[in-house]
């Protein structure tokens, strides 16, 4: 193949990878094929879809998940230094063991609002998620639009502060 056959088939290649990924679509909290209601450790409900408006993480973990424990440790630190600012996390527990559940969470010390669903991986908010590993978070901003997927400490804590403007 001579060096200009060569170059136009790359060049081509390229364009179409950038066209795809610029018309892959951004999951939005509102789609109803992502959107679940679960109930709260305090009992009441709370549907996903009513967080949009809100600057939050989708958090799913597990009590029994090493990486998980060690994760909230620094959710506690985020959440507390940005939930008067406007920024949320939804908890989504995996866990099949609800006295698990609550004792990690009275343990870790997280205060943010949390769902528990006990079929484990075949959890429904898992399933419509596609979560296949534990940590798995997802940032939303105002909109429903989730803007990042499995942030590191320092990056997660970077884009609350872009989303919330501060």
């Amino acid at each position: 193949m001579n060096k200009t056959k060569y170059l136009i088939i790359l060049f081509i290649s390229v364009v179409f990878s950038v066209t795809t990924k610029a018309q892959q679509i951004i999951p939005n909290i509102t789609d109803p094929r992502l959107d679940f209601t679960m109930a709260t450790l305090k009992g009441d409900s709370i549907r996903l879809s009513s967080m949009k408006g809100k600057v939050f993480l989708l958090d799913f973990w597990a009590s029994w998940c090493g990486p998980c424990r060690m994760s909230n440790k620094g959710l506690v630190k985020l959440y507390n230094k940005y939930r008067d600012k406007g920024f949320e996390i939804l908890g989504v527990s995996v866990d099949e063991d609800v006295k698990d559940w609550k004792k990690a969470i009275s343990k870790d010390k997280i205060t943010w609002p949390q769902v528990n669903d006990t079929d484990g991986w075949d959890a429904l908010a898992a399933v419509k998620w596609r979560v296949e590993a534990l940590p798995s978070s997802f940032l939303v901003d105002k909109d429903g639009n989730v803007v990042a997927i499995d942030l590191d400490k320092k990056e997660l804590e970077k884009k609350i502060i872009e989303l919330l403007g501060l």
